[in-house]
């Protein structure tokens, strides 16, 4: 079966760089229309920009912090002024911003990490879904983490965050089936320019963890996300699809 969105509109959040930006070039490749959103505005433009130029496809820009409801609700507001629809919702801006010790973590990060990854996605979901449930339907991909299930305390606010996400991946299908599906790719490390700030040595030693015994590389995101926005997927919601490398 080969995948097409003609016809579709699908909104990336976090979509101008990393994962996001594989899966926005590849919905337009497969036909959609796409909605950018991220907090850096530029940076959205010049990649609507290239999926105008090189799939002749409508994009549009949008600056959000998912983290604030309001930009949230912003966000929805302009995705349907200009299209009418959102058909895939992709659920990808995320952080996780080192700290010295688990003690030092203050509640401005805390609050800011659990705003991006959980609270941003929840206002999103909510509020597109409903209007899918009510309309022709939908497909929502949660991008979660390997945090989710195996901690550490490296990165403990992102992974409650994550494990919350795929917690209301579980609870939004139930919630707006059978018209709205909700799944999450649960992603392992990738090779994106988040990468630049690992730790020395990180990438080897958590490579040793992968069966595959390497991590990630962006356009391996694709796959995965292609097939849970499409309607290849017209039988699987409320799954956490794991894309790790084989992680243990």
């Amino acid at each position: 079966m080969n995948v097409d969105l003609t016809g579709k509109v699908a909104l990336v959040t976090g979509g101008s760089r990393g994962l996001g930006r594989e899966m926005v070039l590849a919905f337009a490749e497969h036909g959609a229309d796409v909605i950018i959103a991220s907090r850096k505005l530029d940076a959205c433009e010049e990649l609507a920009d290239q999926v105008r130029a090189r799939y002749g496809r409508r994009a549009l820009a949008v600056a959000c912090n998912v983290g604030d409801w309001a930009a949230c609700d912003a966000l929805v507001e302009a995705a349907y002024a200009e299209f009418g629809r959102v058909d895939v919702l992709v659920n990808n801006a995320g952080m996780s911003p080192l700290y010295p010790s688990l003690a030092e973590v203050s509640e401005p990060l805390w609050d800011k990490v659990l705003g991006i990854n959980l609270k941003g996605p929840f206002r999103l979901t909510a509020a597109i879904g409903e209007r899918m449930r009510t309309g022709a339907g939908g497909a929502i991909v949660n991008i979660s983490s390997l945090a989710a299930i195996s901690p550490d305390a490296l990165s403990l606010p992102y992974a409650a965050a994550k494990a919350g996400l795929n917690a209301l991946t579980e609870g939004f299908a139930q919630a707006y089936g059978p018209s709205v599906r909700v799944n999450a790719i649960q992603a392992g490390p990738f090779r994106t320019d988040i990468s630049t700030h690992w730790p020395d040595g990180f990438a080897e030693a958590i490579s040793g963890r992968l069966a595959l015994g390497r991590v990630g590389e962006p356009h391996e995101i694709v796959g995965a996300a292609l097939y849970l926005a499409s309607d290849m997927s017209s039988y699987t919601t409320g799954a956490i699809l794991r894309l790790d490398g084989g992680a243990r």
